[in-house]
Parts: C-alpha cells; sequence; structure tokens
C-alpha cells in the first residue's frame, strides 16, 4: 500500500454511516507519514525534528508572514498529522491558532503519533464540520489556511463559490487567506477562478515544486509594501529566524505573478 520500504506502524479507524474509514501512520528512513485510506502521504513528521514543517508545501503556506508582521490568528481547516499548528504554537508565540478537523480518528492520531500538543490558551482543535465553522464566523482570524484533503481529493464543499465567499468573510479586514491545491487537478482553474471572485481579484500563486502543490494566498484588503526590496529583506529576517527557505519563495512568487522589476502586482 506504501511506498517501497515503507512499513505500517499504526490505523485508527473512524466509524459512521458510511461504514469505516482508516487513518494510516507509515514510517521509513526516519519520516512517519499520515495516509486516509491510500497510499498518498498527507501529512509527514521528521523524528529527528517533530517540530519542524517536513513537506514543502506546508512551509510555502508559512509565507502568509511575508506579507503580514501583525498576524495575531490563525484557523487551519483539515488537520492531518498536525504539523502546521503544532510548528505555529512550538515557533510564532505571538499567535493564536485553531484547527478544524472533521475526523476524530485523524485527531487520534495527531495526538498519539504526530506529538500534537494538548489544547491550551494559544492552542486549540474543533473537531466538526469546517464548512459550518467558517458560515458561523464571521471576522474570526487573520490568517485562514485550508489543506483540508480526504481519500479522494478535495471535497466539493470545501471549494465551491459560497466557500471561498464564506472564507473571505471569515477574515478580518487585513486577513490572508492560504490554500493548498494541486497543480495537476482537472479543476484547478476552477478552484482559483472562484477564489480570484471571492477577493476581487487580490490573488497570488506559489508554486512549491514537485509534486505539484500551489498555494493561493488571497487578500481581503490591498496588501501594502509588494517591493521586491521590502520582500527579500522580510525573508531574509524570517529564514534567519524560522529556518523556512523565504528567499526562495519569494523568487518563485517573482516567477509566477504579474510583477515589475520593482514590485509584485496585485
Amino acid at each position: 500500500m506504501f511506498g517501497k520500504g515503507a512499513r505500517r506502524i499504526g490505523r485508527f479507524l473512524q466509524r459512521d454511516s458510511e461504514g469505516a474509514t482508516s487513518v494510516d501512520i507509515s514510517e521509513m528512513d526516519g519520516i512517519r507519514a499520515l495516509h486516509l485510506g491510500n497510499a498518498t502521504v498527507q501529512s509527514a513528521m521528521r523524528l529527528s525534528a517533530p517540530y519542524e514543517l517536513e513537506l514543502t508545501y506546508t512551509r510555502g503556506m508559512m509565507c502568509f508572514l511575508l506579507f503580514s508582521d501583525a498576524v495575531q490568528s490563525a484557523v487551519v481547516l483539515g488537520l492531518g498529522g498536525g504539523s502546521i499548528p503544532k510548528y505555529i504554537h512550538k515557533h510564532l508565540p505571538r499567535m493564536r491558532v485553531t484547527a478544524v478537523e472533521l475526523n476524530p480518528a485523524v485527531l487520534a492520531a495527531a495526538r498519539g503519533q504526530f506529538l500534537l500538543p494538548q489544547d491550551d490558551e494559544r492552542l486549540s482543535v474543533v473537531l466538526g464540520d469546517g464548512v459550518h465553522y467558517i458560515r458561523e464566523n464571521p471576522a474570526c482570524t487573520d490568517v485562514l489556511l485550508l489543506d483540508a484533503y480526504d481519500a479522494k481529493g478535495l471535497p466539493g464543499e470545501l471549494s465551491s463559490q459560497e466557500f471561498y465567499d464564506s472564507c473571505a468573510e471569515a477574515l478580518t479586514d487585513k486577513g490572508i487567506l492560504a490554500v493548498n491545491l494541486w497543480g495537476s487537478d482537472k479543476n484547478f482553474d476552477v478552484y482559483l477562478q472562484r477564489i480570484e471572485q471571492s477577493f476581487d481579484g487580490r490573488v497570488l500563486m506559489l508554486p512549491t515544486g514537485r509534486p505539484g502543490n500551489i498555494i493561493i494566498f488571497a487578500f481581503k484588503r490591498h496588501v501594502g509594501d509588494l517591493r521586491w526590496k521590502s520582500l527579500r529583506e522580510r525573508a531574509k529576517d524570517l529564514q534567519s529566524d524560522l529556518r523556512i527557505e523565504f528567499l526562495e519563495f519569494v523568487e518563485r512568487l517573482r516567477d509566477s505573478n504579474v510583477n515589475t522589476s520593482n514590485r509584485l502586482i496585485l
């Protein structure tokens, strides 16, 4: 089921009206991975560095920090192994993070196998429907991070026009949405157009490399300083503090979006 050389070390089951769905845990070469009923890696943790972000796309999602130094709260839809909430909790002590997860077996795996901390004043996990949570909590967060895939891919209810409209409403006035999409998804352009409509075209793309994760950033209001000089200075400082390749991500933003020699155009 898993890649050559990987071994399954655990399984968590959720039983509902449609039967049982499995959350499997594998390990290979010092990397622990979470799978939702198939071989696709949904989350990964290096055992020697459990509080770092192992997968490139998760590090790319942290590029919201390039665009604002005043983020105080984040909501994450889709817990997986808890990589992003755990990273924020460990490395960004001024931020509060709430993760919303539908599947209790995923939460059990994150806490039992991926060292996700227990809830405290800066970290909370809500077991429930992310669509309902976003709809019922307007202006609730500075950053909204969407990484809510299941065994079949991106659920339709988490990629509709109505849902992305709700995402815009869930953000504070200077809020930022970050969405993990697969560039090879046949509906990629449809999802992108919906996000652009919900955010009046204030959208940037960040390809994070193979196997094709593309992070879409969307902004509730116009972003202030998008000059390359400012972005690179910010990236250099963040890279030094957080050990994420922000400078490389700035160059990928330059290659993938409308820009001039002086700045990104949004």
